[in-house]
C-alpha cells in the first residue's frame, strides 16, 4: 500500500511496535452520495441490548455524573453513568430521581395522609421538588389532591383535609390508559394532573401533562419499555459490590458498570461472574477498563455486555506517568475491535476525547460509543458549584484516582479511618484535580458533538456508524500536518 494511507484493519496489524492516538491520524474523505447531514443516523449500541440514538456516555465521575447529568444525557439520546463514590443509599436516590424525571405514568406518586398538617405537606413538596401531593387514606384510596397553591396562605397547623381538592372534583382515569387517551383528557378538561385509580378507588399511578410535554420535546430520548429515561450506575469490586448491585437494580438502573482502572484482573472477572449468578440475566453489565484484545475476550467470556477501553488516556489521569502503563487510545481501540466483534460485545472508548473529531476517529476505529468527562465537567448539570478564577467562570474536575477524590470517596462511604490513610493516598494517586471552563448547558455540548459526528459521517459517505467503520481509511500525520489542521497564520477573532 503506497505512502502513509492505511486501511483501518491493516493499520491495526502493523501497530505491534507503535502506539497512535487521535492526533496522530486523520480520516481520508471518501466519495459520498449523502445530500444532507440530516440523512445520516448516529444510532449505536451501548451494550448488547441497549441502543442509543447518540453514541455518547457521560463518565462515572463525581464531578461529572449524578442525576441531573444522567437526565440531560438520556434526553439527548445518550446515557449517563451515575458514579459510585458515595453510599449505596445516596447512589440509589440518584437513580430514582432519573427514573422519575419523565414517565408516561408515575407508578408511585408522592402521597400524604388527610390528617397531616400544612407544614408537613409543604416540607414534603419541597423535599421531593414537586408542586402537589395526592391525598390517600391508609388503604391507598384516593381522597384528593393538595398543591402549593392550596397551602400558600394557610395556617401551618391546618389539616391537609381542610384545604385539599376532594376526589369528587378531580378528573381520574383507569391504570391502563394510553398516552393518546391521556392527551385527550388533558385537552378536554384543562387539567395538569391525572390520577390513575382502579375500580376500588385505590391509587395506581399519576400522569402529568408536564411528562407528556417532555416526551414530545425529546422524541429521541433514551427510554426503557415503560417510557422512563434510562440510566446506568457504576460499582466497584469490593465486598459491597453485590449489595450495591442489588439495590441499584431494585431502584431501576438499566445497566451496571464495573468501573475500575485496571479491568483485566481476576477480581473483576470473578465479580462479573458473581453478578451474573446472583441476579437474573435481565440486566446489562459493562466492565472495564482494558486496553488489549485479551482483556476484551476475558471480560466478555465472564458475562460482560460491553467493555470499556482506556488505560490512562483521560485528561486528569496520570496512570501512564505514575505507573508507566497504558496503550495510546486509538491503538487500544483498534487492537480490541476484532476481539469485541467476535465476542459480540460493543466497545466503549473511555477517555482521550477532546473534540467531535476525536469521537469520529474513535468510532471509525471500532468503538460503538464514547465516554466523556472533561467535555461535560464544566456544564450546568455536572455536580459542583461555579467558581470565578482570574475573572473566568470555572468548575472543578478531577480524576477519580486523584488524592482528594480518594479521600472524599472514603469519607462519603463512612470509613472512619480515611484520614489515617491520607499519606498512603499521596503516594498512589493516579489522577489530578483541575479547573475547566464553565460551558452552560450539557445539551449544547452534546448537540455540538453530534453535529461534528454527522459531518464526519457525510465526509466518509457513511449513512450510519457501521458504514463509517467500514469506509474508514486513516492517514498518519506529521507534527506539521497536525499544525496545518488547526487555524494557522492568522489571529483569530
Amino acid at each position: 500500500m503506497a505512502g502513509n494511507i492505511l486501511r483501518r484493519d491493516f493499520l491495526a496489524k502493523i501497530l505491534d511496535n507503535i502506539g497512535l492516538t487521535f492526533d496522530d491520524v486523520l480520516l481520508v474523505p471518501q466519495r459520498s452520495s449523502i445530500k444532507s447531514r440530516r440523512d445520516v443516523s448516529t444510532r449505536s449500541r451501548f451494550t448488547r441490548r441497549i441502543v442509543l440514538n447518540v453514541p455518547i456516555v457521560s463518565a462515572a465521575m463525581d464531578t461529572v455524573t449524578e442525576a441531573d447529568m444522567a437526565i440531560a444525557m438520556a434526553r439527548e439520546g445518550g446515557i449517563g453513568v451515575v458514579h459510585r463514590f458515595n453510599t449505596i443509599q445516596q447512589q440509589v436516590e440518584q437513580i430514582k430521581i432519573v427514573k422519575r424525571a419523565e414517565n408516561i405514568a408515575i407508578e408511585e406518586p408522592y402521597t400524604i395522609g388527610p390528617e397531616a398538617t400544612v407544614a408537613e405537606a409543604q416540607q414534603l413538596m419541597q423535599r421531593k421538588n414537586v408542586s402537589g401531593l395526592l391525598v390517600v387514606d391508609t388503604s391507598k384510596r384516593l381522597l384528593g389532591i393538595v398543591t402549593k397553591r392550596d397551602v400558600l396562605f394557610r395556617n401551618y397547623g391546618a389539616k391537609v383535609a381542610e384545604c385539599m381538592t376532594p376526589k369528587e372534583r378531580l378528573v381520574t382515569a383507569p391504570p391502563e390508559i394510553t398516552l393518546e387517551e391521556a392527551k385527550q383528557i388533558f385537552m378536554k378538561h384543562k387539567v395538569e394532573k391525572l390520577p390513575l385509580v382502579d375500580s376500588d378507588g385505590r391509587l395506581k399511578g399519576l400522569v402529568t401533562s408536564a411528562d407528556i410535554v417532555k416526551k414530545l420535546m425529546h422524541p429521541h430520548a433514551t427510554r426503557d419499555s415503560r417510557g422512563r429515561l434510562m440510566v446506568a450506575a457504576a460499582l466497584g469490586v469490593r465486598e459491597e459490590a453485590l449489595d450495591r448491585a442489588e439495590a441499584l437494580l431494585a431502584a431501576g438502573a438499566d445497566c451496571l458498570v464495573i468501573d475500575v482502572a485496571h479491568g483485566h484482573t481476576e477480581i473483576v472477572i470473578q465479580t462479573i461472574k458473581k453478578l451474573r449468578s446472583s441476579f437474573s440475566d435481565d440486566f446489562e453489565l459493562v466492565a472495564g477498563n482494558v486496553a488489549t484484545a485479551e482483556g476484551v475476550e476475558d471480560l466478555a467470556s465472564a458475562g460482560a455486555s460491553a467493555v470499556k477501553i482506556g488505560v490512562g488516556p483521560g485528561s486528569v489521569c496520570t496512570t501512564r506517568i505514575v505507573a508507566g502503563v497504558g496503550v495510546p487510545q486509538l491503538t487500544a481501540i483498534m487492537k480490541c475491535f476484532e476481539a469485541a466483534e467476535s465476542m459480540g460485545v460493543p466497545l466503549i472508548a473511555d477517555g482521550g476525547i477532546r473534540s467531535s473529531a476525536d469521537m469520529v476517529k474513535a468510532l471509525a476505529a471500532g468503538a460503538s460509543t464514547v465516554m466523556i468527562g472533561r467535555l461535560l465537567a464544566g456544564t450546568d448539570e455536572s455536580p459542583g458549584a461555579v467558581v470565578v478564577k482570574n475573572g473566568r467562570k470555572m468548575k472543578v474536575y478531577r480524576g477519580m484516582a486523584s488524592f482528594y477524590a480518594m479521600l472524599a470517596k472514603e469519607s462519603r462511604a463512612g470509613d472512619e479511618d480515611f484520614l489515617q490513610d491520607a499519606s498512603e493516598y499521596s503516594y498512589i494517586a493516579e489522577g489530578v484535580e483541575a479547573y475547566v471552563p464553565y460551558k452552560g448547558s450539557a445539551s449544547d455540548v452534546i448537540r455540538q458533538l453530534v453535529a461534528g459526528l454527522r459531518s464526519g459521517l457525510s465526509y466518509l459517505g457513511a449513512r450510519n456508524i457501521e458504514e463509517l467503520r467500514r469506509n474508514a481509511v486513516f492517514i498518519r500525520m506529521t507534527e506539521a500536518g497536525l499544525k496545518e489542521s488547526h487555524p494557522h497564520d492568522v489571529e483569530t477573532i
